[in-house]
């Protein structure tokens, strides 16, 4: 994933509630969301075979997002592998703890997971491991303080996605579809340059050969776990819409 935002006991009905967006290159290959063996929901990466997000069935929860670093060595280990340990043992806190102690074998990364003890946080440069707060919470592809507009537009969309009732789904798959980009002044600088950081600026990116090719939509009731994936193609146009409930 390249944003994930998360509503963490923050509604009444749903204490966990992530909208996220995947951006990739529109050439590699991947699966969509469906059920793997290990009793995990998720997309697959056929190319280093982990994931970018994954939902288990008592509603743990996993997502990574890289660094944006231009020139960074890659990792021994694929990030993909990341949200699946998350979800691998009884406790996603201890496994995130135990990512944080492995950080250098992959690429930069975050980490966002939770489970019913709680929700957690770990990058590979120096934030966490932690266990955050109820509130809303957002990672991108910089340092989790820092304030890109996309984590922190999403963030206040995602608040107002929030109604008492029930999370208005149309309306968080709306705010991941936003495409405006941030002015100038607002954008990160992370080394690729002015027309890269347009280009990457909104939390939906179209730049042909690279973009937003997945985003999900998570919501973790008491006795209710819907997963809701949205496939985009090249361009932006809708390829399917898939809902689970696990």
């Amino acid at each position: 994933m390249c944003l994930v935002l998360v509503a963490w006991h923050h509604h009444p009905r749903y204490p966990l509630v992530v909208a996220a967006n995947r951006d990739e290159w529109r050439a590699r290959p991947s699966e969509p969301l469906h059920a793997w063996g290990d009793g995990l929901w998720a997309g697959r990466d056929r190319l280093a075979g982990g994931t970018w997000m994954a939902v288990r069935r008592d509603g743990a929860f996993a997502a990574t997002t890289n660094y944006r670093e231009p020139g960074a060595p890659a990792g021994a280990r694929s990030r993909g592998e990341l949200p699946v340990r998350a979800l691998a043992g009884p406790s996603v806190g201890a496994a995130v703890a135990a990512i944080g102690a492995d950080a250098t074998s992959y690429g930069g990364f975050h980490v966002l997971a939770a489970d019913a003890g709680g929700l957690w946080h770990v990058s590979s440069r120096g934030e966490g491991p932690s266990r955050l707060p109820p509130g809303l919470h957002g990672v991108s592809n910089g340092p989790r303080a820092a304030p890109w507009p996309k984590v922190r537009g999403g963030l206040t969309a995602l608040a107002a996605a929030l109604t008492p009732d029930e999370p208005d789904v149309d309306a968080l798959f709306a705010l991941l579809a936003d495409r405006a980009v941030p002015p100038d002044a607002d954008l990160p600088d992370t080394g690729v340059g002015l027309a890269w950081e347009r280009g990457l600026g909104p939390r939906f990116i179209d730049l042909g050969a690279y973009g937003t090719r997945a985003s999900t939509v998570v919501l973790v009731g008491a006795d209710d776990v819907r997963v809701l994936e949205r496939t985009w193609d090249e361009g932006g146009g809708t390829v399917e819409l898939r809902e689970r409930r696990i």
